[in-house]
């Protein structure tokens, strides 16, 4: 994992938006019409070309390839691995029922999109028996890179943490939750060595602060921080034979544009994201509702293990930030965890993160990501002088 060594170098968090085609076509396919196949890689591979040509244009130094040919971060697991069939029935945050107008407003906002409340859920026992499609991602994606006149600083690619698994894709066959997230962990374990074997992996696992207010919202926040120790043990033992310099874990609060009452404070989660066997810590820190939680890195100290990759840029409105913003964003970053070196500037979360809910429009995305660059710039002078 690269360091900001002489300028503070920039990133995302994964998912980019999918044109109109490409939406349509995983949206068909995840609810089992019949699509042509054929087209739908073509659309991909062409997506993929795009998305990382245009991360280069806005001068992203560690990119991805956006994540272009899932349905979801998460549930596009169930496309992979055997075991999955029948429907979830995931609950939903508290904001929800106590701010209904709201909540209509966001499904008319978002008539048609993947699954994500009525994802499969698991029916048996869940294996990982062709990484046909993994390696089909890994290869357009290097693809895309040979197309380069000059390569980035450093590509990375995501992939789904097994607690994110668990609570989307709810358990209907395992005898307990736990069992359920070992016996993910277990097998997402091939996806992930598939990856770190060619590029930087990114674990997601927003289950690791969102999942508080969603399925296990009738927990304390004690009770859920034990919860959080046991699917960070989970991700360990899915990781346990690659290096940790080569892996880097997101965090988050949930992505979507609401009031977000109901998350839990950072100080609480921090102590079990530092169980992670990993280099990287990807965190919000640009919207709203978490602005403030550097506090929390000023009173549990970032182990010298760790870079942070806080988020600069608000992945959910379509404002593009100033530079100077950014810089004051990052500059604050730096002085919580006291080193400049390990603070690479990203955004809170994804910008498509289902296909057909992306709340930032495209073209406002590379600005952003450009903004991102800007203010990394400003920074870098403020910094390094």
């Amino acid at each position: 994992m690269q360091l900001s060594k002489d300028r503070i170098l920039t990133t995302h968090v994964g998912s980019l938006p999918r044109n109109p085609v490409l939406t349509e076509l995983l949206i068909r396919d995840e609810a089992g019409e019949a699509i042509d196949k054929a087209e739908l890689a073509r659309e991909s591979e062409k997506a993929v070309r795009h998305v990382v040509a245009e991360q280069i244009a806005a001068g992203v130094d560690i990119v991805n390839d956006g994540e272009q040919p899932r349905v979801g971060f998460q549930t596009y697991v169930a496309q992979r691995m055997k075991g999955f069939g029948g429907e979830s029935k995931r609950a939903r945050s508290p904001d929800y029922t106590r701010f209904p107008i709201w909540a209509a407003q966001l499904a008319r906002r978002f008539p048609r999109r993947a699954k994500v409340t009525n994802a499969p859920q698991a029916v048996a026992d869940i294996a990982y028996e062709d990484l046909t499609p993994a390696e089909e991602e890994c290869r357009m994606f290097r693809a895309a890179l040979d197309r380069l006149g000059t390569p980035p600083v450093e590509a990375f690619m995501t992939a789904a943490s097994p607690g994110i698994i668990a609570t989307t894709l709810l358990n209907a066959h395992y005898d307990s939750h736990e069992a359920y997230v070992f016996a993910l962990a277990r097998e997402i374990r091939k996806e992930y060595e598939l990856i770190a074997d060619k590029f930087l992996l990114q674990i997601d696992a927003p289950d690791l602060a969102m999942e508080r207010g969603v399925m296990f919202q009738d927990k304390s926040n004690a009770e859920f921080v034990k919860i959080a120790e046991m699917h960070v043990a989970a991700v360990n033992e899915a990781l346990i034979n690659i290096p940790r310099e080569r892996v880097r874990l997101h965090c988050c609060w949930g992505n979507y544009e609401g009031p977000h009452l109901h998350d839990i404070p950072m100080r609480e989660i921090l102590p079990v994201l530092y169980e992670a066997k990993v280099g990287g810590l990807s965190i919000e820190f640009a919207n709203p509702r978490h602005q403030h939680e550097y506090a929390a890195l000023k009173q549990a100290k970032l182990p010298d293990r760790f870079v942070l990759l806080p988020g600069v840029i608000d992945s959910l409105t379509n404002f593009v930030e100033h530079p100077e913003v950014v810089a004051n964003r990052i500059c604050e970053a730096v002085d919580a965890i006291g080193d400049r070196e390990r603070v690479i500037a990203s955004v809170d979360c994804g910008f498509g993160t289902f296909a057909g809910s992306e709340y930032v429009a495209e073209d406002v995305v590379w600005q952003k990501l450009k903004a991102c660059r800007d203010g990394a710039d400003l920074a870098t002078k403020r910094l390094w002088g």
